[in-house]
């Protein structure tokens, strides 16, 4: 980690005991758990003595992580499944339907950077982001609530600090559905609140994952790491806070609404710019 990382992200651990007291026998579901956030979530997890439901996409991942578990002292269950297939989610949660759950962990997520210019004909890329990125957790979340009210339970949101900010150009699929279930979870949220179901959103910057990998500008920038990261997501299960961002990001939802009229402008002149650069 570097130094500008070190002071961007300072690294505050959730003391083991208090972690271990809060879910030690707690049934928590983590999607999107076969590599970076979600790996490092269940491995802090299943340590703390939770026992874990494990979904991803591929079913090799979900084992490895399945064997680390175990191996820390913890207990997990995986489903391999696509949760842009609605037949295979309706089957997955008819699987947990009279399970106990205590925590729903919303970390499975698409990202995708493309330019409007480059998507006039590949409108599934909007749909299969939506898919993910809103239907599932949506469809995860009606599913869910009524073990999560039976348990006085917890929804936990990994979303994007960009969404409380000025839209970015060539970010449209991505953003759209993010702030879909943003405001889905928001409108949601008092009506969960009495029921007794806590709802945490974390607003993340860049997390070093293979998410930002084909954004060239983003390898090298400052970014969080996934451990990182999963102790956040332990202290605010410890915490039941509501909302979590960067502390430096603090000022940027009331300066972007602020500056909108002139960002916008920004944008408008770098994405002219990059036009005419490319041209012939």
């Amino acid at each position: 980690m570097t130094l500008l990382e070190r002071f961007l992200f300072p690294t505050r651990r959730a003391a083991p005991e208090a972690l271990r007291c809060r879910t030690e026998g707690l049934t928590i579901l983590v999607t999107g758990a076969s590599r970076g956030i979600g790996e490092a979530l269940a491995l802090r997890l299943g340590e703390a003595g939770a026992h874990l439901i494990l979904t991803a996409r591929s079913e090799e991942r979900l084992r490895e992580v399945k064997a680390a578990v175990e191996e820390r002292g913890g207990t997990a269950e995986t489903f391999a499944l696509d949760l842009r297939d609605d037949s295979a989610l309706e089957a997955f949660l008819e699987s947990v339907g009279g399970r106990r759950i205590d925590v729903f962990v919303n970390n499975a997520g698409k990202s995708i950077r493309r330019p409007l210019a480059d998507s006039l004909d590949r409108a599934h890329d909007f749909v299969r982001t939506m898919a993910l990125n809103y239907h599932a957790p949506v469809r995860l979340l009606l599913g869910l609530a009524p073990r999560l009210r039976e348990s006085c339970g917890q929804v936990v949101n990994v979303s994007a600090l960009n969404l409380l900010m000025v839209p970015m150009p060539h970010w449209a699929a991505y953003q759209a559905s993010k702030a879909a279930f943003d405001q889905c979870l928001r409108a949601a949220a008092p009506e969960l609140r009495a029921w007794g179901i806590a709802v945490t959103t974390l607003y993340l910057p860049l997390v070093r994952t293979a998410m930002i990998e084909p954004t060239r500008a983003y390898r090298n920038g400052p970014a969080m790491d996934p451990d990182q990261v999963a102790l956040l997501i332990c202290r605010c299960l410890v915490s039941r806070r509501r909302r979590w961002l960067p502390w430096w990001a603090v000022p940027l939802e009331p300066g972007s609404l602020l500056l909108r009229p002139l960002l916008e402008r920004l944008f408008e002149r770098s994405v002219r710019k990059a036009s005419r650069a490319s041209r012939p």
